[in-house]
């Protein structure tokens, strides 16, 4: 059973560095790390397809998606925190809400705030900035909010996840800086293979992470595929469509039609495939530690993705 919370909650303007601490782990650091890299890649990616040099008006359209999306992301994460503080008291007891380290007039504040902000500053970006966003905090309010909360159900959680995350956001944030650059949005064979590569990914994330929450899912009758498949099942399906994603960009890269740097491409997915083979080798999925320290290693992976694609597309 949930233990009753021990802290008090941070105050800003009496401890403003622990409130700031406790604020950082409300926002989910490695989603937030993951959006900002989203951001960066696409923006690098339209650099790279229309010939564009970095300028200041660029650079303010890099920083007004990046603000918008973060804002996003914070609402998204926070507001699923709201609706699961009592699930989270068992599986993430050390979260903001669920420690007391947070209120839930402060985190109803913070979500409230971040997204009007969010929306607010999309708008300012471009139309194709303000639909990406507004599409992607309907699903994630969707996701988490009674009565829908589509989170109860397994496919449609993994539906909302990588609809967001791999579609949405890569195909969005591209028009949005193609729209900004030159006046007129397209998409280019660049853009789709990396957007299929993350929704395919997120695949994997999203139903990988409800491995590490059995014990609090169970308790509270949330269904999802570890509870239905159990968790080896889902350990090793995780893995095979991570390496069927590499796989797949690695065979990319021996094509000569697309604009990219060929031989990067392979290597470093090649590379990468080694290492998810090794890692995956060391996981005791008896032990909550060693499964969450995995999900995070999916979620490293991920990050890499956004660094080294647009990379093989610079080159």
């Amino acid at each position: 059973m949930s233990q009753p919370s021990i802290n008090s909650p941070k105050v800003f303007w009496k401890n403003p560095l622990a409130w700031l601490i406790s604020f950082w782990e409300f926002s989910r650091p490695h989603t937030i790390v993951g959006t900002s890299l989203s951001v960066l890649a696409l923006y690098l990616i339209a650099l790279a397809t229309v010939e564009n040099s970095i300028t200041f008006n660029n650079i303010e359209d890099l920083l007004i998606a990046l603000i918008a999306c973060l804002c996003g992301n914070v609402y998204i994460v926070g507001l699923n925190q709201l609706e699961d503080q009592e699930i989270d008291k068992i599986n993430k007891p050390y979260l903001p809400l669920a420690s007391g380290d947070f209120s839930l007039i402060q985190g109803r504040y913070i979500v409230s705030i971040t997204g009007i902000l969010a929306l607010i500053t999309s708008c300012l970006g471009s139309w194709w900035l303000g639909l990406t966003v507004a599409i992607s905090l309907i699903i994630g309010t969707a996701y988490s909010l009674p009565p829908i909360r589509l989170k109860r159900f397994p496919l449609l959680a993994a539906f909302c996840i990588f609809t967001v995350r791999g579609i949405i956001v890569n195909l969005g944030l591209f028009l949005h800086f193609a729209y900004n650059f030159i006046g007129r949005s397209f998409w280019v064979p660049e853009v789709w293979i990396l957007t299929g590569f993350v929704v395919i990914f997120t695949i994997a994330i999203a139903i990988f992470k409800d491995v590490p929450d059995l014990e609090g899912d169970k308790e509270y009758n949330i269904t999802t595929f570890t509870i239905l498949l159990g968790k080896k099942a889902i350990f090793k399906i995780s893995c095979a469509i991570i390496i069927f994603c590499y796989l797949t960009m690695i065979a990319v890269g021996f094509l000569s039609i697309f604009s990219l740097n060929q031989g990067f491409l392979i290597i470093s997915h090649a590379g990468l495939l080694t290492l998810l083979l090794w890692r995956s080798q060391k996981v005791n999925l008896d032990e909550k530690i060693s499964i969450a320290q995995f999900y995070q290693f999916i979620w490293r992976l991920f990050f890499l993705e956004y660094l080294l694609f647009p990379i093989a597309c610079l080159l």
